[in-house]
């Protein structure tokens, strides 16, 4: 397949889907973190109509998060911001490629333009770490969820009760980084067991709908 992984600068879905195989490439405004040659350095509407078969999407959510929502407010300047962010969600939905799956954090996307069709967490698929993320799929089924793979978090009490919490997490359920000029560049990151998930599952999919032939 020819996969084009959209607002992507570190490579991860990318390599997972060409360690298939795959014709991949990511796109990002800024130079791939591993200088990959399979990188568009550029405004992924530029590439968008090259006879990808597969895009996987992460739009920026700083304007779109429902905690950054609550700036908004009094701010018309970050208000417009939202409402050009979501212009661009609408526009990677609405690409010419047949397969299209969008990944963003609980985000007003939900609200503003339709609900998300699987809610996932990186524990899930064995990562120590909790991030609820989104995915809208456009011709994709959801990722199987296999109970074995799930990485158990540690139990702590955070008022009066025994939670679950993963070493991303303080134990009040605060993200341990600390703010920083690359904090976004960090939280950005796919995990490496979800990528691998997309690329194993959505691959296997595409074969058996007859998109590509594995002797091929």
């Amino acid at each position: 397949m020819r996969v084009l992984v959209a607002c992507e600068y570190s490579g991860r879905v990318r390599e997972a889907f060409r360690a298939l195989g795959h014709d991949a490439w990511s796109c990002d405004l800024l130079e791939a973190e591993d200088r990959s040659y399979y990188h568009y350095r550029c405004d992924v509407r530029l590439v968008l109509d090259k006879n990808w078969d597969m895009m996987i999407a992460h739009p920026p959510c700083t304007y779109l998060t429902v905690a950054g929502l609550f700036r908004n407010k009094g701010n018309p300047e970050r208000a417009a911001k939202t409402e050009e962010a979501l212009r661009f969600v609408e526009r990677l939905m609405t690409a010419p490629i047949p397969r299209i799956a969008l990944e963003n954090p609980i985000s007003c996307i939900s609200s503003r333009i339709r609900k998300p069709d699987q809610i996932i967490q990186p524990y899930q698929f064995g990562e120590d770490a909790s991030k609820a993320t989104c995915l809208w799929l456009k011709g994709l089924d959801r990722l199987p969820i296999d109970p074995g793979s799930r990485f158990p978090g540690r139990i702590v009490m955070h008022n009066g009760k025994m939670v679950e919490r993963w070493s991303n997490q303080t134990d009040s359920g605060q993200n341990r980084l600390a703010p920083s000029p690359d904090r976004w560049k960090e939280r950005s990151r796919t995990y490496p067991g979800i990528a691998a998930a997309m690329a194993a599952h959505w691959s296997q999919a595409a074969t058996a709908s007859g998109l590509f032939s594995e002797a091929a």
